[in-house]
């Protein structure tokens, strides 16, 4: 059963379905440029080393769309009933289990990226709509991803496919966003 329940004849059409993989992408490409930009006014300091962030950055990104598109099209089932929380071992356990963390280095490293960008979202200056579209969408990803996580709803492979080119477009606006330095506003 695919993870959006809108009935799935509506995908077959290829028009949606080149609607879809726009939006997807553009909205990712979008989000992207607005974070990349956010970070060089909150760190303006960084422009100094332009090249280096961007593509840091962009690497990071990347490692982050390709590592997480397999936890998000087979995500590993969380039964809540069945996690054990006798001692705060076990709880820890249950924790690394919630969140993703036991399956080993690469999965860590994309749980960070992912917290790093969150991190770097609160620390930098969104205003008004752009905060809005960056907290809405990141929210959105973050509820779809629990519901596959604990219950039975598995995402289909065109909605896998519409996670990764979003994941892409981030990655690319990334790039985007911080490839050009922002001159500084003049004062009249």
């Amino acid at each position: 059963m695919a993870l959006l329940s809108l009935p799935i004849d509506i995908f077959q059409h290829p028009v949606v379905q080149i609607i879809a993989v726009l939006s997807a992408s553009g909205i990712g490409l979008f989000q992207g440029i607005i974070l990349g930009r956010a970070i060089l006014v909150r760190f303006p300091r960084l422009q100094n080393h332009l090249k280096t962030v961007s593509v840091t950055l962009f690497v990071l990104f990347l490692i982050n769309a390709v590592l997480s598109v397999p936890r998000f099209a087979s995500p590993d089932k969380i039964v809540l009933s069945n996690l054990p929380a006798n001692n705060p071992g076990e709880i820890l356990s249950a924790l690394f289990l919630i969140f993703g963390m036991n399956t080993g280095f690469l999965s860590v490293l994309a749980i960070s990226v992912t917290v790093m960008s969150f991190v770097v979202l609160k620390f930098t200056v969104l205003n008004g709509v752009s905060k809005i579209f960056v907290f809405f969408f990141s929210t959105l990803l973050l509820i779809l991803t629990a519901v596959s996580r604990f219950t039975d709803l598995t995402p289909s492979t065109f909605e896998v496919l519409l996670y990764f080119l979003y994941q892409l477009g981030i990655t690319v606006g990334i790039l985007a966003g911080t490839i050009r330095k922002i001159k500084p506003k003049k004062l009249s």
